[in-house]
């Protein structure tokens, strides 16, 4: 036993927080693959293939919702559970459920896990990471508890004592930004909520759940903390609420002005209001998406790889990144040196990683619809929509997804894995082991723009 233990924990000195946060999610996505495998985990107790049940694994764990098999009616009781679980994993992250196990074991946290949560859930520094982990576990099985029992009137009336579960499954899944519903019938496939596009109780709930879980944990702590004191919050936490808000009041009133005309003017507010919230990055839906307009699908898209706050539940290239290139433009426009957000001066690695983070979003979300457009024979424009609900870990889907072959799923997969552990995250990963140099080559001007 011994002999193979220890070259496990020599490998993990070796390896940098980076690489143990990617394992990680890697480990749990195959070990969820090979159970949802099994009869036991579907309806029909047939064996799933493994490209099937790796594709949900991926999509649970990295909590996107995309799905190729409708869920409620193709998996088990037991295949959902397995489900929900790879979500509150995948939420959480992996290295926070680690780090959990470890201290109700009553192990000490050592200076690498405690260094490994810091890049897990973007903490400032090491110090009371601890407290911090403690914190986000009690606050995230509260709200999901609340959210559970403010959703049961709904489900048990429509479902009776089936509606206990399905309101902690979809509880946890709005929470985690998942997506995942357990709504569907064999005559009724990917309903997702369009069922309670008219009912406020549910609507509100979902979206609180959504907003909730995407602010980031530690934009929780600053409101716990400093309650509606705004001038004593982080910086970080002021440009998450505010963006927060303007990604969901402006994209509402356009949907609003442009779709859902059929509705009464009540469950048209509702419906534009709910899908603005949902693309960043929970991936409900309460109307036909193939009906909206081409202008709302192209501001779903933004909205999709735009995603939450770092340190939470949601993915996409995060609203911070956002804010820091608008910063970076007006900062080019005003022709000043800094850039600024509710007056402190940011640093210039913020500005480049943002940049890269942009980058390498644009790039995969684009080379990846070109090649499922290219193998498929569909539309660039739906496939762009599936690739940005992939790489912003939403799930929003235009229905192609389940028609989609192996390897356009599995291009999916890839987005999807990259959306949730993040780009940079896998770039750092990679290139850990490359010795830095300080030495600088000559500097030469290049006009731009």
């Amino acid at each position: 036993m011994c002999t193979v233990i220890e070259p496990i924990l020599h490998l993990k000195r070796h390896l940098t927080s980076f690489q143990i946060m990617i394992l990680g999610f890697a480990g749990v996505i195959l070990l969820g693959a090979l159970v949802l495998m099994l009869p036991i985990a579907t309806v029909q107790r047939v064996w799933t293939p493994f490209h099937e049940a790796l594709f949900t694994s991926t999509s649970a764990v990295c909590v996107t919702g995309l799905v190729v098999q409708d869920t409620g009616s193709y998996w088990s009781a037991f295949g959902q559970t397995v489900i929900l679980l790879l979500i509150q994993i995948g939420g959480l992250g992996v290295i926070t459920g680690a780090v959990t196990f470890l201290m109700l074991a009553g192990r000490n946290i050592t200076l690498k896990e405690r260094s490994a949560m810091q890049d897990a859930i973007s903490a400032p520094a090491v110090g009371g990471i601890v407290r911090l982990t403690r914190f986000i576990l009690k606050g995230t099985f509260l709200v999901e508890l609340l959210g559970a029992l403010a959703l049961l009137p709904a489900f048990c009336r429509d479902y009776g004592l089936r509606g206990v579960w399905m309101s902690v499954f979809h509880s946890v899944s709005a929470f985690c930004n998942a997506g995942f519903d357990i709504l569907g019938r064999a005559d009724a496939l990917y309903p997702s909520l369009t069922a309670y596009a008219a009912d406020p109780l549910v609507n509100i709930v979902i979206m609180l759940l959504i907003i909730v879980g995407g602010i980031g944990f530690l934009t929780w702590d600053d409101v716990c903390t400093h309650g509606l004191h705004l001038r004593r919050y982080r910086m970080q936490s002021k440009v998450i609420l505010s963006a927060t808000a303007l990604l969901i009041t402006i994209p509402a009133v356009l949907f609003y002005l442009t779709d859902f005309a059929n509705l009464p003017v009540g469950e048209r507010a509702l419906a534009s209001l709910f899908q603005a919230v949902t693309p960043r990055t929970a991936g409900y839906n309460t109307v036909d998406l193939t009906k909206m307009s081409d202008t709302s699908q192209a501001v779903t898209i933004l909205l999709m790889l735009t995603g939450g706050a770092p340190g939470s539940t949601a993915g996409g290239m995060k609203v911070t990144t956002l804010a820091v290139l608008i910063a970076n433009a007006a900062a080019a426009f005003h022709r000043r040196e800094d850039s600024r957000l509710f007056d402190r001066r940011l640093d210039y690695s913020a500005v480049r990683n943002a940049a890269a983070i942009l980058l390498l979003y644009l790039s995969l979300t684009f080379v990846g619809a070109a090649v499922i457009s290219v193998v498929e024979g569909l539309p660039l424009g739906a496939c762009l929509y599936e690739t940005a609900s992939a790489a912003g870990t939403v799930g929003l889907t235009l229905g192609l997804t389940p028609q989609l072959g192996t390897l356009s799923q599995s291009i999916l997969i890839l987005l999807m894995f990259f959306g949730r552990v993040g780009g940079l995250t896998l770039i750092y990963a990679a290139f850990s082991g490359h010795d830095l140099t300080y030495a600088r080559y000559p500097k030469e001007m290049i006009t731009v723009g």
